[in-house]
């Protein structure tokens, strides 16, 4: 095998490889997949290019573009990493012909770097230490397998204390840590393996002792066990949670004898004395090293599977939100509920404009519920009230039906909304601009109301992630999460 210079090796354009890639896999056509990522690189966003430039993209709709904006970005950043590998080894007067063709011919990222795994500049590791010992021809003499080889006979000729050899044992436990880390890094060995956890590999789920009172909410969780390929991703997301809050502990692993049994077949040739040796390196190797890399391999992919679903489930949701039909221009009575500290009431004129606010006390007593009576109906009368938003948090259930008991007029609406994010517009910079003499609680109820006339006008003052369409949107990829356009939208 020669060097190479990395300038020897020849990827082609990137912009014209990717577009062929990527309509091959959406299965469009090269003039869409080029079309859309000059629309991208000029910053036009994915809702932008649905809904404005279908001339453009033949009709591309916003997942395919999202889609291709995404996959973009990927084979770009498998290029970059490509480069830097191609670079690393040019340098250190590693590359190859050999090498040089498999790196360019690396379509994901974790094929490339078990590529690079070997000759990745390494920590000190007990291999390299063995190294240092002068005991790497020993491993490669037992690697070979001969049937009649010895290797306690032969790993008592390097024996040597000066460079802390102090016995054959010793020479041999040495020999197998090399061994175990030529399994580890063996590009077929890691795909094998890869494929054997993406199949078989089961979640583990355990209460950290002592912690089965404060965590209880992940009670489901102290003791479960289910296939990784087929959990939810509202599952997987939990238990990652509670992980994180330090309740629950995770592990992602197959059946440990099955996966041995693979690497065996791959390593180990026959039943003599080396054999063994190479078994016993084998199965370090699996549990020390490459279980622990295959397993974070996963952790990951099932976390970027689980992301992605709830980020589609909180995209679908919040769209359906948005989209909610308005109540339109009413006159109207907003409520935002509470036992101890009342409700808080904002009368809002049809174009949402604030011309009262008050607070009533209809769950602490019975004088103060007939003097709550009293405001609700003289303020429907004194500004004519059409409907009444109720903000359905704590008390809403009990304030509606506090309101259904006084008689009011049948043309008046009640309605339950919902006031998930009220309390963070309530507190943000728009809402200051817009009320700067109110306080946050009313502030808050005038929200509660405009959500009812018009949902999408006001809920697009708040950080989606506030709304409260979703379970999990505070758990996943926040740069994934921000760059999801609303389906349809």
């Amino acid at each position: 095998m020669t060097a190479l210079s990395r300038n020897d090796v020849t990827v082609g354009n990137p912009a014209e490889r990717y577009h062929l890639q990527i309509a091959a896999e959406l299965h469009i056509g090269n003039a869409q997949v080029a079309a859309t990522a000059q629309l991208l690189g000029e910053g036009a966003t994915v809702p932008f290019i649905a809904r404005y430039r279908k001339e453009v993209t033949g009709t591309l709709d916003e997942v395919q573009i999202t889609d291709i904006r995404d996959r973009l970005s990927q084979l770009a950043e498998l290029d970059k990493r490509r480069e830097a590998i191609l670079k690393s080894l040019t340098e250190r007067q590693l590359l190859t012909d050999e090498l040089a063709a498999k790196i360019a011919a690396a379509e994901t990222m974790a094929v490339l770097e078990d590529i690079y795994l070997p000759f990745r500049p390494k920590r000190r590791t007990r291999a390299t230490v063995a190294r240092e010992k002068g005991l790497e021809p020993l491993a490669q003499q037992i690697f070979a397998q001969a049937e009649t080889f010895d290797p306690s006979a032969a790993a008592a000729a390097f024996v040597d204390p000066e460079k802390g050899v102090a016995s054959a044992e010793e020479a041999l436990a040495g020999a197998r840590d090399i061994i175990a880390e030529w399994v580890n890094e063996n590009e077929q060995a890691r795909a094998r393996i890869r494929e054997f956890f993406t199949a078989k590999a089961v979640f583990q789920s355990r209460v950290i002792p002592g912690k089965e009172t404060e965590g209880s909410r992940y009670r489901d969780y102290f003791d479960w066990e289910e296939p990784a390929a087929k959990a939810p991703s509202h599952r997987i997301l939990a238990i990652r949670r509670g992980e994180k809050e330090e309740f629950l502990t995770l592990r992602v692993v197959p059946p440990e004898t099955e996966a041995i049994s693979l690497l065996d077949a791959m390593f180990v040739n026959g039943n003599g004395p080396a054999a063994e040796q190479v078994r016993m390196a084998v199965e370090d190797g699996y549990r020390r090293l490459l279980a622990n890399a295959m397993e974070t391999e996963i952790r990951m992919a099932t976390k970027k599977r689980a992301d992605a679903e709830a980020i589609r489930v909180f995209a679908d949701n919040l769209r359906q939100l948005l989209l909610a039909p308005p109540l339109g221009q009413k006159r109207l009575l907003a409520l935002d509920p509470g036992f101890r500290t009342g409700c808080k009431l904002v009368c809002l004129d049809a174009q949402g404009k604030l011309l009262h606010h008050d607070a009533i006390f209809p769950h602490l007593s019975e004088k103060a519920r007939n003097q709550a009576a009293e405001t609700v109906r003289a303020l429907c009368a004194r500004f004519r009230i059409e409907a009444i938003a109720i903000g359905n948090g704590t008390a809403g259930r009990e304030t509606e039906t506090f309101l259904r008991t006084l008689d009011l007029p049948e043309t008046i609406q009640i309605v339950m909304v919902n006031e998930s994010g009220a309390s963070v517009y309530s507190a943000s910079k728009i809402a200051r601009e817009e009320f700067p003499n109110e306080d946050v609680t009313v502030r808050g109820a005038v929200s509660i109301g405009r959500r009812l006339t018009d949902p999408l006008a006001e809920l697009v003052k708040i950080d989606a992630k506030a709304i409260g369409v979703g379970q999990y949107q505070h758990d996943v990829d926040q740069t994934e999460l921000r760059a999801r356009p609303c389906p349809g939208g």
